[in-house]
């Protein structure tokens, strides 16, 4: 029934067709539609019954991944810029692993220490004569670079620093024993023995800090008794001696 009723529209001529009772609506291109239609109430239908039907509007979308090409090759790197400012500085890190003991480097020159010693002795015994008198010597034992002098008993420092001195007498039977060890003209010890019927073996020592140029020597003291001090011939009873302990270089 359908099949006939559209062949009949298409024999027929289009005056014929008002009379059949269709809908008239407004013709519409298909590629460009003239739309949207004119504002309500504009459009004033025909009949009593048709009723006006608004079509959707469509928005067409595109899908860009499906126009997405292949990706390029890299391009050519350009040129780096300009430095920056320099930034603040960061937090110290943490300390790093202990590296790898380095070889052993080559020898040192030798080093140059500075030697300085004296030792004396005296044989022959010896009696105040003068209120103050210097102590000589007649046996060298030790007397590096000929800086003690016998003859004035003087010891002539060279090199300055801290010396160790050391002073050995044998005192005399019912004699008092009353000597200092001086250092220029200051009294820096002294070594005393009562008189007794019998004589010892009396020591001092000190150390004591020289500059270059200061003598060291021994000074026998008379007072209203009788000052000596034992020696003999065949052994050795009084002796002198000092060393140097530190230049003053290393102090």
């Amino acid at each position: 029934m359908a099949v006939s009723a559209l062949l009949l529209l298409l024999v027929l001529p289009a005056e014929t067709w008002p009379g059949l009772g269709l809908p008239r609506r407004q013709c519409v291109h298909c590629c460009h539609p003239a739309w949207p239609p004119a504002a309500p109430g504009s459009y004033a239908p025909e009949n009593d019954g048709e009723e006006w039907m608004q079509l959707p509007r469509i928005r067409p979308t595109i899908d860009i991944s499906i126009l997405k090409g292949e990706k390029g090759e890299a391009g050519v790197r350009g040129r780096s810029g300009r430095s920056g400012k320099e930034g603040p500085p960061g937090f110290r890190g943490l300390q790093g692993r202990k590296g790898q003991k380095g070889q052993v480097g080559p020898p040192g020159a030798p080093c140059q220490r500075a030697y300085a010693a004296f030792s004396v002795g005296r044989r022959e015994g010896l009696h105040s004569a003068d209120a103050f008198q210097a102590v000589p010597f007649d046996t060298e034992l030790v007397n590096l670079d000929s800086a003690f002098n016998l003859a004035s008993g003087h010891f002539f420092c060279a090199v300055p620093g801290v010396y160790f001195l050391s002073l050995t007498v044998h005192t005399w039977n019912y004699k008092e024993t009353y000597l200092h060890i001086m250092c220029n003209r200051q009294a820096t010890a002294v070594l005393y023995a009562q008189p007794s019927e019998r004589s010892v073996m009396q020591t001092q020592s000190l150390l004591l800090p020289l500059a270059a140029g200061d003598t060291v020597w021994v000074r026998m003291f008379q007072r209203d008794r009788d000052n000596a001090i034992y020696g003999e011939r065949g052994d050795l009873y009084i002796t002198f001696s000092g060393h140097l302990v530190k230049p003053a270089t290393e102090l």
